[in-house]
């Protein structure tokens, strides 16, 4: 028979162990600091998981499953670090809320081998009209696929708003695109070269506010520090995406900016000049090594959940929350991606 002292030893020892569970459901780094979730970011948009088998990904799956419902670091034989390899590799397959596995070229690993073919063709065929059309619908229809497939499980983002932010956002690209190429005509050949720049400016302008209109008509959630929803905002709504808007323009300016200054430069040195096949290879190369940095680096800029002081909100998100909880100064709202 245990004495007491025994039993309060052994409920130590379980303290500690339950103490040293994993709390995987948050990023690995701090994210209150730009390094910390940069490094996130990094693991988060990794190409190299486009390549992972199905093999790895079922293994990923059913680590993260099985150390959610209980099992130790013991029972599944793995360590602390192999434990995070096989979260970021299941994040970076499956969706968050539902589950599924999703398609390979919506997922986030898949963003920088995409958008560095998709860009370096934009890039390269700037020029010819029928070649601006298409390569600007590829882009947006390849944005298209990705906000349908990172849509929330909770909350799906209705097929009317996405096709209607579709279609807006290809507008608004091909006509920037074709409006500029007429007006910059006889500019010099970089001028022309930074116009698809402008067209994809252009359409992030329209699509993120398209995308998440029913947060501009009926506010984004807030939640208080431990997680509770206190209600919704509008003024909260309208700085999020604001905040995603800068940040996706950013990450397309590195590879849509130096690229043509490096390739505006090779023309005049006529390097290429004998091996015309090579010019959208190089533009493709360029372009992901910029997108390999440029993407994780841009995420990071913005923290993901957001702080904000109810005094700051509009009146019917004071009432919600007050209501709730009158002492509360602070609300946390998530950015999005």
């Amino acid at each position: 028979m245990l004495n007491p002292k025994d039993t309060e030893i052994m409920s130590e020892e379980t303290k500690d162990v339950a103490e040293q569970r994993i709390d995987i459901e948050k990023p690995y780094w701090d994210q209150s600091t730009y390094g910390g979730r940069a490094l996130h970011f990094l693991r988060v948009t990794n190409p190299l998981n486009v390549f992972a088998t199905k093999q790895q990904l079922d293994h990923a799956q059913d680590v993260i499953t099985k150390y959610r419902k209980g099992d130790s670091l013991e029972q599944l034989g793995i360590t602390e670090k192999e434990l995070w390899r096989c979260k970021y590799l299941y994040d970076s397959a499956y969706h968050p809320d539902t589950g599924e596995k999703m398609l390979l070229i919506g997922r986030m690993s898949a963003q920088v081998p995409m958008n560095m073919t998709i860009t370096g063709c934009m890039m390269t065929f700037y020029q010819s009209t029928s070649h601006v059309v298409f390569w600007q619908w590829v882009n947006q229809s390849f944005n298209a696929i990705v906000n349908y497939t990172n849509r929330s499980g909770s909350n799906p983002i209705p097929l009317g708003t996405l096709l209607a932010s579709y279609v807006g956002a290809t507008g608004g690209a091909v006509a920037t695109a074709l409006t500029l190429n007429r007006v910059f005509r006889k500019a010099p050949r970089l001028v022309g070269r930074l116009v698809p720049f402008a067209a994809v400016a252009a359409a992030n302008c329209v699509n993120i506010p398209l995308m998440r209109s029913s947060e501009l008509r009926n506010g984004i959630e807030l939640q208080s520090e431990d997680g509770r929803k206190m209600g919704h905002s509008k003024v909260a709504a309208k700085e999020a995406i604001t905040a995603v808007t800068i940040s996706r323009i950013l990450m397309a300016s590195p590879s849509m900016i130096l690229s043509p200054i490096i390739m505006n430069y090779i023309d005049r040195k006529r390097w290429l000049c004998n091996a015309r096949w090579a010019v959208v290879p190089v533009q493709v190369l360029i372009c992901g090594v910029c997108l390999t940095f440029a993407t994780p680096l841009c995420c990071a800029l913005f923290v993901q959940r957001v702080p904000i002081l109810v005094e700051r909100l509009e009146r019917e998100a004071k009432f919600q929350i007050h209501s709730k909880d009158p002492s509360l100064e602070t609300v946390y709202y998530n950015k999005g991606l």
